[in-house]
């Protein structure tokens, strides 16, 4: 949706960092609210809390690092990656030899 939302921006006729930072910018709160309330929810089975936490513990825990890994590659590497093409889009081709 962040990509979409970049999209969109460039087609209105932004440039591409400032399309980035305003995509960045409006998807943040979503993004982080869902995040963390999801993490938040599984804190209790991570920390081992009730009965039957030996089986539910580590898929808590793999849950928690991977929302945790996927919103920081949502929220940077993505934009930088897209930037990083974006420069090699526009790159003008080089002219054919004679």
């Amino acid at each position: 949706m962040l990509l979409d939302l970049i999209e969109q921006f460039r087609d209105r006729g932004m440039d591409a960092h400032t399309a980035v930072i305003e995509g960045a910018r409006r998807r943040l709160r979503p993004i982080l609210m869902t995040a963390v309330a999801t993490i938040l929810a599984l804190t209790p089975m991570a920390l081992g809390l009730g009965e039957g936490s030996f089986l539910s513990r580590p898929l808590a825990v793999v849950v928690i690092g991977g929302l945790v890994s996927s919103t920081l590659l949502t929220l940077v590497i993505v934009p930088v990656v897209y930037l990083v093409f974006d420069r090699f889009r526009r790159r003008p081709a080089a002219a054919p030899s004679a």
